[in-house]
């Protein structure tokens, strides 16, 4: 893949979706791909989340608002810094997103859906993340998706991580 696309009117994109649906693999290879940073939201959970989702307990909005204030701190650092960039976070409520992205219109929503018996299987898969199967059904429990006023690039994510990047250049270009 190439960058020869014009320049998106969004200078900052968020990939949310449950975990699983592939928002750090895609987004490391969108970010590399466009010459952006990259920002994986989960780094910046504090401890004691970490902690509880490895414990199989999910967190609740009063868990969650310090992390996205922290991952919406780093978004405005980089907007300050008229960086470009690329931030994985699940960002499953309307309310998360209004953290996140809010009245900032340079950034983006990139929403990876998918089947859960598909991300079922890719977190039974996976061997290196806290985040353990058993708290799926949480995540599609708590997800509240994209509405239209959101404008998100909505990705199916029933394909090869590859395919979906160049789906996502393919919408930010048709934007």
């Amino acid at each position: 893949m190439t960058n020869d696309l014009p320049k998106a009117k969004a200078t900052i994109l968020v990939l949310m979706g449950v975990s699983g649906c592939g928002k750090t693999t895609v987004g490391e290879m969108l970010a590399e791909c466009l010459g952006w940073r990259f920002l994986e939201g989960d780094e910046l959970h504090p401890p004691a989340n970490i902690a509880r989702m490895k414990s199989g307990t999910p967190l609740d909005d009063a868990d969650r608002t310090p992390w996205l204030e922290a991952i919406a701190a780093r978004i405005d650092t980089w907007r300050a810094q008229e960086a470009q960039g690329v931030v994985a976070c699940s960002a499953l409520k309307r309310a998360y997103r209004d953290i996140l992205i809010g009245d900032r219109d340079d950034v983006a929503l990139v929403f990876l859906n998918g089947r859960t018996d598909l991300i079922a299987s890719r977190l039974a898969a996976r061997t290196d993340h806290f985040m353990p199967p058993g708290l799926l059904d949480s995540q599609f429990a708590t997800l509240q998706p994209p509405g239209t006023d959101e404008h998100p690039i909505t990705i199916e994510i029933d394909a090869p991580a590859a395919e979906l990047v160049t789906r996502i250049l393919a919408a930010l270009a048709a934007r």
